[in-house]
């Protein structure tokens, strides 16, 4: 993409500062990894304290950096003075999380003034291989940044 777009030259910039603020992806050890325009990135390590009663990666691990994955792909292309949050996700899961980290790949489908609908893959990857262990559709909605929210 050429020229102006609607979330600005900084949307980089913008989305690696509110991934900085988020904790629960610092608790996770995720890592933001790709922003390109429509499209976002996060990866992080298997980790033990993150897993369900069989060893696998907890189901509700895997939907948090999707939706976190999607929201972000979506905020690229918002302008600079919104947030984004999610109004609705369905997520099917292919396979157990397992392996040496989990990756979130998102796009967003369609960006509107309003709405975003977003595709996230997530794999479960080990060496150079990876595994689709869950497919997500979200919705995410623009609101006002605003200043009084924490962190904001």
């Amino acid at each position: 993409m050429s020229g102006a777009m609607a979330g600005g030259d900084d949307f980089e910039a913008r989305c690696r500062e509110s991934f900085g603020r988020q904790e629960i992806m610092r608790t996770f050890g995720a890592e933001l990894t790709v922003v390109k325009p429509g499209h976002a990135e996060i990866e992080m390590a298997f980790n033990p304290a993150l897993t369900q009663q069989t060893g696998y990666m907890h189901a509700g691990v895997a939907a948090t950096i999707a939706d976190n994955a999607g929201g972000y792909a979506a905020f690229t292309l918002m302008p600079p003075d919104s947030e984004v949050l999610a109004v609705e996700f369905k997520i099917n899961y292919l396979a157990p999380g397992t392996g040496e980290r989990l990756r979130a790949v998102a796009r967003c489908v369609k960006c509107g003034r309003t709405l975003g609908i977003n595709e996230i893959d997530v794999f479960a990857v080990t060496g150079d291989e990876q595994q689709l262990i869950a497919k997500m559709q979200q919705t995410v909605i623009r609101v006002d940044k605003k200043p009084e929210l924490p962190g904001a």
